[in-house]
């Protein structure tokens, strides 16, 4: 493969941002294709952390299982971020399950290659120390969320979160109503509520499993996020 293929499929990842096209095109050999359909695990919460995984199409959702069986979604990862970092660093076991919410095309990275990377790179590290330091903003960020937003502002806030930068008009969201619960932290009929009043405003419709959005203003503005 060369150069230019290699830069691609490692575009916009940012844990490999700083690396040179040798480097990348080392992690391209390395990594090894992955296919998952709708619906199946990538892995669950105690599994061996033997792998990076690169999302290169579709979407999948990391979450936690509570001994009663609820979730909760932690996130979302979408094309070009990764998951299972954390675990790949220490070598602890699977922190959480991941679960792909559409098809979803990805790359796995084994830790040993990866280890041996880091050390051959060290421009890396400062792009390792970046990805952990947006985990540790990003769960502060959740955790403050429980506390100063009520239910509505923090379903407002997901569905501004999974648009991502979209300068669309109208933006379809692959999720439906019982993950958009897990995600917000909250009951599926508080949810739903919310959905439909949020519907009544004019700010989204639902689609069966899809959620699309409509005035995505309207939900930064409702999500505290004027400045988003």
């Amino acid at each position: 493969m060369n150069a230019s293929a290699s830069d691609d499929l490692l575009s916009g990842v940012t844990m490999f941002s700083g690396l040179d096209s040798d480097a990348r095109r080392k992690i391209v050999a390395a990594a090894i294709p992955r296919h998952f359909r709708r619906g199946q695990l990538l892995f669950v919460e105690g599994d061996p952390g033997e792998s990076l995984i690169m999302v290169r199409t579709g979407a999948v959702s990391v979450f936690r299982t509570a001994p009663t069986g609820e979730r909760a979604m932690l996130h979302v990862v979408r094309s070009p971020d990764v998951l299972g970092e954390v675990s790949l660093l220490d070598g602890s076991a699977r922190s959480a399950s991941a679960e792909a919410l559409e098809e979803t095309v990805a790359m796995a990275l084994a830790r040993k290659t990866f280890l041996e990377l880091v050390h051959e790179s060290p421009s890396m590290l400062d792009a390792v120390m970046r990805t952990m330091g947006g985990i540790v903003r990003r769960l502060t960020e959740q955790n403050s969320d429980h506390v100063f937003l009520d239910l509505p502002a923090r379903v407002a806030k997901a569905l501004v979160r999974l648009t991502g930068h979209s300068t669309q008009p109208m933006v379809t969201i692959e999720l439906n109503q019982t993950q958009l619960a897990e995600l917000a932290g909250g009951s599926r009929q508080s949810v739903n509520q919310a959905i439909g009043t949020f519907a009544l405003r004019g700010w989204l419709r639902t689609e069966g499993r899809r959620i699309v959005v409509t005035d995505i203003a309207a939900l930064r503005r409702r999500a505290g996020l004027e400045d988003y």
